[in-house]
């Protein structure tokens, strides 16, 4: 059964080939989307193309709703998106799959049912059913070859969907059995780099000390280090100096 997650139907309208549709469910899935509706597709359904190309998002299929025409597939929404690479000669909001999904988020929560059409592969949407949208998708692809399969298409809105409903990280970084470095494991490197450039003679000439110390002391607060990569800096160390002293 589908979730409860208050979400976006998406209609395929008129699909011609059960892989786009089992490719459209698994895209629909990765991003937390149950509700696929079909519209008359040209091979009947159930498809076993789309299910073998579904792999496990074979539930989605499971639940699909088969819809006779468009208005029957979009009878119980109060708003509706259609996808559409091409200029229609309709006067229309148009926006992108980002301000979209924006826009869905923004209308579900308020308790209104959304939908997104997307049309068959080789010709898109016709004029009939992007007519009864309440605006325009259109991605801003390459103007010298705009054409996206259903998947894809369905892949691109899935993706924006989970980004405006979702509380989605833009920027992590994985710690790997550690943690960033404190100052007090700062403060320990920097004091042993120093100790030891010093007695190699590195701070010269002794006019130069003071500001060549501060360097290597801003250099090390430059870098995000972790206390591993402390350990490992310490580790480098000391064994430069070992190998210096076994050399003698």
């Amino acid at each position: 059964m589908p979730t409860g997650t208050p979400q976006p139907a998406f209609v395929l309208v008129r699909p011609q080939m059960g892989e786009n549709i089992g490719a459209a469910a698994r895209a629909m899935l990765n991003f937390g989307l149950d509700r696929m509706r079909i519209v008359d597709p040209r091979d009947g359904w159930p498809n076993q193309r789309a299910v073998a190309m579904a792999s496990g998002a074979g539930r989605v299929l499971d639940d699909v709703v088969l819809c006779a025409d468009t208005p029957a597939a979009l009878e119980d929404c109060h708003f509706v998106f259609a996808t559409t690479a091409r200029a229609r000669g309709l006067t229309k909001p148009v926006v992108t799959p980002e301000r979209a999904m924006q826009m869905a988020a923004e209308k579900i929560a308020a308790g209104e049912k959304v939908a997104v059409l997307f049309g068959p592969e080789r010709s898109g949407l016709e004029n009939d059913d992007i007519a009864r949208a309440n605006a325009i998708i259109n991605v801003p692809v390459n103007p010298d070859y705009a054409s996206l399969n259903l998947g894809q298409c369905v892949l691109l809105t899935a993706y924006e969907w989970r980004r405006a409903s979702a509380d989605v990280v833009a920027e992590r970084v994985d710690m790997a059995k550690t943690d960033w470095a404190s100052q007090f494991d700062m403060e320990a490197l920097t004091t042993h780099y120093e100790e030891r450039l010093d007695e190699a003679g590195f701070f010269f000439p002794e006019a130069k000390a003071e500001g060549m110390k501060i360097n290597l002391r801003n250099m090390w607060s430059r870098m995000p280090l972790t206390r591993a990569d402390v350990q490992m800096l310490h580790g480098v160390l000391r064994q430069m100096v070992r190998w210096k002293e076994r050399g003698r």
